[in-house]
C-alpha cells in the first residue's frame, strides 16, 4: 500500500513541476500560454492560463493528500507510533540521564577542580 501511494506521489510531483513550468510568467519560464489567441489554437491564451491554474491547484491538493497519507502510514509502521516528542530518547550506555539538576544549576558536565598549587615544569 505504501509503495503504491509513494509511486502516485512521485507522479503527482512530476506533473506538478511540469504544470508550474508551463504557466506563463513575467520571467519567461517555458511559457506555453504566451502565444496569441488566434482562431487556429485549441485554447485562447486565457483558456490555457485558466486550465493550467486549475490543474496546478488540483495537483497541489493531491500532493498534500498523498503526503499526509504517507506520513500516517509511516507513523503506523513504527513501533510505538505517536509523536517524536512523546517518546524518550534512547540512553547511551554509561551516560547519565539528561535531567535538570535538582539544585537549579547548569546542565553542563562538571569539570574536575583545579589543584591549588599547579605543577609547572621549569627548565634548568
Amino acid at each position: 500500500m505504501q509503495t503504491v501511494i509513494l509511486v502516485i506521489h512521485l507522479i503527482i510531483a512530476l506533473a506538478l513541476i511540469g504544470a508550474v513550468l508551463l504557466q506563463r510568467s513575467e520571467g519567461g519560464a517555458l511559457g506555453i500560454g504566451s502565444g496569441g489567441g488566434g482562431a487556429g489554437n485549441l485554447f485562447s491564451s486565457r483558456g490555457v492560463g485558466n486550465a493550467l491554474t486549475r490543474t496546478t491547484a488540483i495537483l497541489g491538493v493531491c500532493f498534500f493528500i498523498t503526503s499526509i497519507a504517507l506520513t500516517l502510514l509511516a507513523i503506523r509502521g513504527t513501533d510505538g507510533g505517536g509523536s517524536l516528542f512523546e517518546t524518550a530518547p534512547a540512553q547511551v550506555e554509561g551516560q547519565a540521564p539528561a535531567t535538570a539538576p535538582a539544585d537549579g544549576g547548569s546542565v553542563l558536565p562538571k569539570l574536575p577542580a583545579a589543584p591549588a598549587n599547579p605543577q609547572v615544569p621549569v627548565s634548568q
